[in-house]
């Protein structure tokens, strides 16, 4: 028995971020390689923060630092699909979240590929962990999606 995880279905995620890939995030074997992954993770979180209200990257006194990152990756996505990045919250914390994310290509139901990705919330001025704010926090309980939620 394995302890890799399956793909997961679209209805188990909150937010989708549509992201176009681009001709560089293919590599040598005609796929996107495996670190763009971690940015199309970066984009979706942070569309949907900035979308939200509750980041300005320029002004905001609270930022998230990422402390940890995963990836497991199930079946290739190329230049010139569009995907779209599902994502909900696995854990919020006092000054940390966990995002559950997953790549699913342009006719696909299933992920290609999924991870985790932990923001630890700092000062911006000091880099010490905070609370998180408290409209961060509403807005990211949005994505927050128990066993009766997803299927």
């Amino acid at each position: 028995m394995s302890d890799r995880p399956i793909p997961e279905h679209r209805d188990a995620f909150a937010h989708f971020c549509p992201i176009t890939t681009r001709w560089m995030d293919n590599d040598a074997y005609l796929h996107v390689n495996n670190v763009a992954y971690y940015s199309f993770f970066d984009t979706a979180v942070n569309e949907y923060l900035i979308r939200g209200g509750v980041l300005d990257i320029r002004r905001s006194t609270v930022t998230g630092l990422v402390a940890h990152s995963e990836c497991n990756y199930f079946s290739p996505v190329a230049f010139p699909e569009a995907i779209e990045v599902g994502l909900r919250v696995g854990r919020l914390g006092n000054s940390s979240v966990t995002y559950e994310l997953a790549v699913f290509g342009s006719d696909s139901e299933t992920a290609s590929a999924q991870g985790r990705f932990v923001h630890v919330y700092v000062d911006r001025e000091t880099s010490r962990p905070v609370t998180i704010p408290d409209g961060m926090r509403g807005l990211l309980e949005r994505l927050m999606i128990t066993e009766g939620d997803a299927g």
